[in-house]
């Protein structure tokens, strides 16, 4: 059984995307196991920091976690038509130092999906982040995409997804990530 880490690139309590990621392992094939992490607790990189104290505890700790995973499933939320500062903040710090980049990401599947409110998806931050996934040395999943747009009318009260044609592609979403890390 393959086994990935799963991040939602939003802090939000009520986030769509956070929701998303639920789906997402809810949806997952029997032979998939996501486990889900947080980037909460990364203060905004600064060199200066990392010089003087090191790499954060909490970013070591999912630096590791990802290491140890088959695989990562980037769930992105898109801010002004990019990629949201607080994801890519945690990322930054996850490459560093960056000798340690290849035991981190180094060849590692990546999934990426998201949600928003907006009419047009979460493709602009999606396309954002290809030049980072390339720069960590990752393997983007290409098979399948969901830019998941309308959110608001998609999840319940609870932060179900409920919209069954999202939850069908969800699925095989999922059923494809599987297959591409295998």
């Amino acid at each position: 059984m393959a086994t990935i880490i799963g991040i939602s690139g939003s802090l939000r309590r009520g986030s769509f995307n956070t929701a998303l990621l639920r789906a997402a392992v809810e949806l997952a094939p029997p032979d998939l196991k996501v486990e889900i992490a947080s980037i909460r607790g990364i203060p905004l990189y600064d060199a200066d920091v990392e010089e003087r104290d090191g790499v954060p505890a909490p970013v070591a700790e999912l630096k590791d976690r990802i290491a140890a995973a088959d695989g990562l499933l980037m769930v992105t939320p898109e801010y002004n038509n990019s990629i949201p500062g607080v994801f890519k903040n945690a990322i930054d710090w996850l490459s560093r130092p960056p000798r340690d980049i290849p035991r981190v990401f180094g060849d590692k599947p990546v999934g990426l999906i998201g949600a928003t409110e907006g009419r047009g998806g979460t493709r602009l931050s999606q396309t954002g982040w290809l030049p980072v996934l390339r720069v960590l040395g990752t393997r983007p999943f290409f098979g399948r995409s969901i830019f998941l747009a309308g959110a608001g009318e998609m999840f319940d009260e609870g932060g179900k997804l409920t919209d069954q044609k999202m939850r069908d592609l969800v699925g095989r979403y999922m059923a494809g990530l599987s297959a591409f890390i295998a």
